[in-house]
């Protein structure tokens, strides 16, 4: 295979894979949603979903690029204690605290019981995980298996959905929408699905598997990335543009307060019939799958590294799934309860410190990314406070605070007032 060949072909693979690992069965349920909601405005709600969904999230995998390719360096101006443990916590929460053991509750609920009601939950994550170990062992491997095979299978049955919903729509667009601003209704989904944890973790396989690849240079490695993430946000586009239509075409429907997962299903047995439950299944079990195994290997590369080789890859992808395997157990309902308030304080600091990454080069102080993560972390641990009862309802009069974000306008103010606090002053060699 000739260089070019050779080129197109890395980029494919490993897009595919960014792709695999952003497609969690999660985001399956919100297009379909937001379609019905919008009506004819379906492709308003769109666009602002992809922005603040697979945008954000490819924002991340070239945040992080711009340095070695790790999370820890994408995080080192707020200091190395506070890099370090906002890391370590944001890997353990994509890893097996939460996303990983998600994976196989929504896959049992979603996929298997409207096959198979009377399967045991511990017999089925078992043999999830299981089959995960197997497929996430041997780390140099793991990008090939899931670019290679599990993606395109996926988006082959994805399709045979889409491609059905747009021959015989399941009914008439609604001329309005029930959404009160599609705008806002998609950009919230997008932000809510919180894909930015899923780059910031596959991105330590792929840095590591493009190496492997024979791209050695860094302005390579970024040119390599950078072109997957095309890849992968052209498959994230289609999918999504997709499922939000099939969602709009049931928005004339009567069909009471179904929720998001349930309209998913719904749409499929309406499409598809019998054959649909069926397919849905496929379609969830290969995107929870592909996503469990990029993120149980990142999340093992991870750990395996912040411990300095002591604790081996292959022991650590043991662990996880042995973890993940007992945690899955307790329900989808319960992991996203518990997930919800740290994910709601870890996430706001972490886009601090990943829009800033893109102006490094220019901004000289490390106040500045250590007053925006206070910032953006005192208003998250108040709004969170105030959720649960406590008197700090001026957190919902901040600036984009109806769309959940306002932390936005404290990290600004925080950044600014770390310029101006004395400290070190990092020259032009050091920001490079």
């Amino acid at each position: 295979m000739d260089g070019k060949k050779k080129n197109r072909s890395d980029v494919v693979i490993i897009g595919f894979t960014m792709f695999a690992v952003f497609f969690g069965a999660g985001n399956l349920i919100f297009p379909p949603y937001l379609g019905m909601t919008a009506g004819r405005d379906w492709f308003v709600g769109f666009i602002c979903f992809i922005l603040a969904d697979a945008g954000l999230a490819l924002m991340t995998v070239m945040s992080v690029m711009r340095g070695d390719g790790t999370i820890t360096a994408c995080l080192s101006r707020m200091g190395g204690g506070a890099s370090r443990l906002v890391a370590t916590v944001a890997m353990a929460c994509v890893g097996p605290l939460i996303c990983i053991p998600r994976t196989a509750a929504t896959t049992y609920e979603m996929g298997i019981l409207p096959l198979l009601p009377k399967m045991n939950s511990w017999v089925f994550s078992a043999i999830f995980f299981i089959v995960v170990y197997l497929l996430t062992v041997r780390p140099s491997k793991v990008v090939d298996i899931i670019g290679k095979f599990l993606t395109p299978m996926m988006l082959l049955t994805i399709a045979v959905l889409v491609i059905k919903g747009i021959m015989t729509p399941i009914g008439p667009i609604r001329p309005e929408g029930v959404a009160g601003s599609v705008a806002k209704e998609g950009f919230m989904a997008g932000y809510q699905t919180m894909d930015v944890l899923g780059a910031l973790a596959i991105t330590i396989v792929l840095v590591d598997n493009i190496s492997q690849r024979g791209y050695m240079e860094k302005k390579e490695r970024q040119k390599v990335m950078f072109r997957s993430g095309l890849v992968a946000a052209a498959g994230l586009f289609a999918v999504y543009c997709g499922m939000t239509y099939l969602g709009a075409t049931a928005s004339s429907m009567e069909l009471g307060d179904v929720n998001q997962a349930g309209l998913v299903v719904l749409v499929t047995e309406l499409l598809l019939k019998r054959f649909g439950v069926v397919l849905l299944a496929l379609i969830v079990i290969f995107a929870c799958m592909t996503t469990a195994i990029g993120l149980t290997s990142s999340s093992a590369e991870y750990f395996h590294k912040l411990s300095g080789g002591r604790i081996s890859y292959t022991a650590l992808v043991g662990a996880f799934c042995l973890f993940s395997m007992v945690v899955s157990n307790v329900g989808i309902t319960t992991i996203i309860n518990i997930a919800s308030p740290v994910l709601d304080i870890i996430y706001p600091v972490l886009l601090t410190q990943i829009f800033l990454t893109f102006f490094s080069d220019k901004i000289k102080k490390d106040g500045v990314y250590k007053g925006a993560a206070l910032g953006a972390l005192i208003i998250s641990i108040a709004g969170l406070a105030e959720s649960r009862g406590a008197p700090l309802a001026f957190v919902n009069s901040l600036p984009l605070a109806s769309i959940g974000l306002s932390w936005i306008a404290p990290s600004i103010i925080g950044g600014i007032i770390g310029h101006f606090l004395p400290g070190k002053v990092k020259t032009q060699s050091e920001n490079k």
